[in-house]
């Protein structure tokens, strides 16, 4: 399918599809197509389930390789205790059918973060915030859980708690193959420390990926500023599906789900409501800036120390 017919399928669907602005060496259509989808989840699990199901496969029809869905994409409750009850194991039902969804369209899944269940459960009665990578065959490739807690106090803006009910996860996970590049996974919060996506960087990511829950005030105030600035330092696409709109009469969301290039262009947005954008990603772009422009090369850990460790 040549990126024209992709485009106009897009449009006439409510989609954008936006091609790269600067010059590649490849045929457009030759390149891996990502989909990131932008959803308003609620405490409704089936319904969200519903929603997300539906922009996997409209993803799958124009021709994505791989889908990104957002921060708590099963659910967003009202309170912790709503969250513990409504939480699963990774081999509970919810994720059994993302399972047999990304089984059924033919394409990975980046469910970027999943009220994890955890084998410390009884223990603890606390959850893992779990970006869970499924490929196509609907196996389970890689698993992270969150590291950095947003607890946070924003004027105008509800205050955020999340150690109330979650536990920070205890390591990073090394950057993943996909049919679409390396991805390096993260989540909301983890793109306010450069030192975590120097580090996913250094291990070989092509792609970051921030699945996310912005608030209204955080938003417009950081949210593209810091995604372009992850890019630009670690000279890889960075992938942030969104949550989008009023959850409950308790939360909203920013939206605004984006790709932004290795130079730092972003190169698809989200439009206002739920739905979805695409982008290319092109590898051989990317290798070319980095040559261009070899800035880990020119890193002088014997000033400033290793501002994030490469993985082992």
């Amino acid at each position: 399918m040549t990126f024209e017919l992709q485009k106009r399928l897009a449009e006439e669907r409510g989609f954008r599809l936006i091609p790269r602005t600067m010059a590649v060496s490849s045929s457009s259509w030759e390149l891996p197509l990502v989909a990131v989808c932008q959803v308003t989840s609620t405490p409704d699990k089936q319904q969200n389930f519903k929603t997300c199901a539906e922009l996997v496969r409209e993803a799958a029809r124009l021709g994505a390789c791989l889908a990104f869905l957002p921060e708590a994409f099963d659910f967003i409750a009202r309170d912790p205790a709503e969250t513990l009850r409504l939480s699963e194991p990774l081999d509970g039902n919810l994720l059994g059918e993302y399972t047999q969804l990304a089984r059924e369209c033919g394409l990975w899944l980046s469910l970027g973060g999943f009220h994890e269940r955890g084998q410390d459960w009884e223990q603890t009665q606390k959850i893992y915030n779990c970006h869970v990578l499924l490929n196509s065959k609907g196996s389970v490739v890689a698993t992270y859980r969150k590291t950095h807690l947003c607890d946070v106090e924003i004027p105008g803006q509800e205050p955020m708690r999340e150690s109330n009910s979650t536990l920070p996860g205890p390591s990073l996970e090394s950057p993943v193959s996909t049919p679409a590049g390396k991805v390096g996974l993260a989540i909301c919060y983890d793109m306010r420390f450069p030192e975590l996506s120097l580090a996913l960087a250094q291990a070989g990511a092509e792609i970051l990926t921030y699945p996310s829950a912005f608030g209204s005030i955080t938003g417009p105030a950081h949210w593209e500023v810091l995604l372009r600035a992850r890019a630009i330092e670690t000279q890889c696409y960075v992938v942030a599906a969104a949550q989008y709109g009023c959850h409950h009469e308790k939360r909203a969301s920013y939206g605004h789900s984006m790709v932004v290039d290795p130079w730092g262009t972003v190169v698809a947005r989200c439009s206002e409501g739920p739905g979805l954008c695409l982008a290319r990603i092109d590898l051989n772009y990317l290798r070319q800036l980095r040559q261009h422009l070899p800035v880990f090369q020119h890193r002088r850990p014997d000033l400033y120390g290793n501002l994030g460790h490469p993985l082992s």
